[in-house]
């Protein structure tokens, strides 16, 4: 199987890996991975409250809360020096791991249309491509369904649709996220739904940097040739937002690998973004127009006739440029007997597609937000996700809490 990873950005990973060596990585690789890490939903070990978040001040100047600058500088990361390339120190002993010391201070322009165009590579890696389904219940594995493109604009198509740019030890990455409601802030959300593996590296690493959320990137669906001359506004016409907040499942830090799909069923995450201008008074749900409600108890697989996942895949065939999506009657895939089953489709979808949004009728027969793109086969043949349960809720609710008074 392999990881619906994150994409590796030819640009900067070009010393280090160059464009063959990844799709040769590619094409061995047997699991869709995705990466998320949080504390316990239970145990909120950062401060519930917002007052000064990681971000950016008026003038333009980094803005850390004090509590979190103690704490990062016991890691030696001098914050002056950060937003003048102090981030790219990926040093063990500096890469952040704990839920309580996420940080993603703003650094104006550093996503430009260069740089969000060329996130644009998955680094994936071999993984057992085995998946017997003698644990728990497993269905026959779905017939591949190509994936089609999304209608331009993809503002009018898949208007809650967006792409996630981040930094990694191997360069510029890419995923997709959705925006979702936000139940302390009806009709104005900032929150975005992705992978838990598209915000933190899981078991063996920490959290990402620099993560920003594109709605409808692309929006008129430029060719990757048209893009090279492409100003940031045609690029991200709804501006960049940059992570405030993250939050995702305890079992994805101790468990999320992105070798077999270990941590899969607990894939998921949730930011709060704020708009790298500056506020301008408008949320994001407002200045898109739309937010999906997240369904955290999705009737069961029988009775879903269709759901339908969207991303922007960037691994081959495809560059990371357009949205597709996929629509099929999920099947269950389970991994292991004592983790939740998983929702199934077949997609040829790939890397870059982690952490899109899986939509689905909920309880109340109305579309919803039943989970997110994580694994897949090394064919691209299908894909799964997680199933949203109490632990989902939680990291859902805490991001949201945390941010009420605001």
């Amino acid at each position: 199987m392999r990881l619906i990873r994150p994409v590796l950005t030819a640009r900067q990973g070009s010393a280090r890996r160059t464009r063959s060596s990844v799709l040769a990585v590619a094409t061995v690789t047997a699991v869709l991975a995705l990466t998320a890490t949080a504390c316990d939903p239970g145990e909120d070990n950062a401060s519930d409250k917002a007052s000064s978040p990681a971000g950016q001040s008026s003038d333009g100047k980094i803005t850390i809360p004090d509590e979190l600058k103690d704490r990062l500088k016991e890691h030696g990361i001098d914050l002056d020096q950060w937003k003048n390339g102090e981030w790219k120190n990926w040093d063990k002993d500096k890469w952040l791991r704990e839920a309580k010391d996420f940080v993603n201070p703003i650094i104006e322009g550093l996503w430009d249309p260069d740089r969000m165009r060329d996130a644009d590579k998955s680094p994936e890696k071999p993984v057992d491509n085995d998946i017997s389904g003698d644990v728990g219940v497993t269905d026959p594995t779905p017939s591949p369904v190509q994936a089609a493109g999304v209608r331009t604009p993809y503002h009018a198509s898949a208007v809650e649709s967006g792409k996630l740019l981040f930094d990694s030890p191997e360069g510029s990455m890419v995923c997709s996220a959705t925006v979702v409601k936000d139940p302390a802030h009806p009709g104005k959300s900032n929150l975005v739904w992705t992978a838990g593996h598209c915000v933190h590296a899981g078991k063996k690493g920490g959290w990402y940097r620099n993560i920003a959320f594109v709605p409808s990137y692309n929006n008129s669906g430029l060719s990757t040739a048209e893009l090279q001359k492409a100003t940031k506004q045609e690029i991200a016409p709804y501006g960049v937002w940059w992570g405030q907040w993250a939050r995702t499942s305890d079992q994805w830090i101790s468990q999320g690998s992105s070798i077999g799909g270990q941590g899969a069923p607990y894939d998921f995450a949730v930011l709060h973004v704020t708009p790298e201008k500056g506020s301008t008074g408008k949320s994001l749900e407002e200045t898109v127009g739309s937010a999906l409600p997240v369904e955290f108890n999705a009737p069961a697989v029988p009775k879903i006739d269709s759901m339908t996942a969207t991303g922007f895949p960037a691994a081959p065939p495809y560059d990371g440029q357009k949205a597709f999506r996929c629509a099929d009657k999920p099947g269950r895939l389970s991994l292991t007997a004592q983790d939740p089953t998983m929702y199934r489709i077949g997609c040829t979808m790939t890397g870059g597609a982690s952490g899109g949004g899986w939509v689905a009728a909920g309880q109340d027969g109305k579309p919803a937000l039943v989970s997110n793109t994580s694994i897949g086969p090394v064919t691209a043949g299908w894909l799964a996700g997680p199933r949203f349960g109490k632990e989902a809720k939680g990291v859902y609710e805490s991001v949201s809490k945390k941010y009420a008074g605001q």
